[in-house]
C-alpha cells in the first residue's frame, strides 16, 4: 500500500485531526475523521438502504467528516481519478 497525503482539516489544529489519503495502488480514498456518535449511527441504521439490514456491517463504521473539508474530499476524488486514468 503506498498512501498519497491529500489534507488534514485545517480547523483540527494539533490533534483530532481528520485527514483524507489516496491508495495509489487500489485509488482507494481512505480517511480519518471522528468516529459517529451512538444517535448518528442509530439513524443510519434506521435509514439504511432499501433491502439491506439494518446493521452495520463487521469491518464498517460510521464516520463524520466535517463539512469544510469538502474541497479537501474533492481533492482527494480528483486524485483517484487520476491514478485511475495512469492505469
Amino acid at each position: 500500500m503506498s498512501l498519497q497525503f491529500i489534507g488534514v482539516d485545517p480547523e483540527s489544529g494539533q490533534t483530532g485531526s481528520p485527514t483524507a489519503w489516496v491508495d495509489a495502488a487500489t485509488r482507494d480514498i481512505v480517511l480519518q475523521s471522528y468516529t459517529a456518535d451512538e444517535a448518528t449511527l442509530a439513524e443510519c441504521i434506521e435509514k439504511n438502504a432499501p433491502g439491506h439490514d439494518n446493521t452495520i456491517p463487521p469491518g464498517e463504521t460510521v464516520i463524520r467528516i466535517p463539512a469544510h473539508m469538502i474541497p479537501i474530499l474533492r481533492e482527494a476524488c480528483d486524485a483517484a481519478e487520476r491514478a485511475a486514468a495512469v492505469r
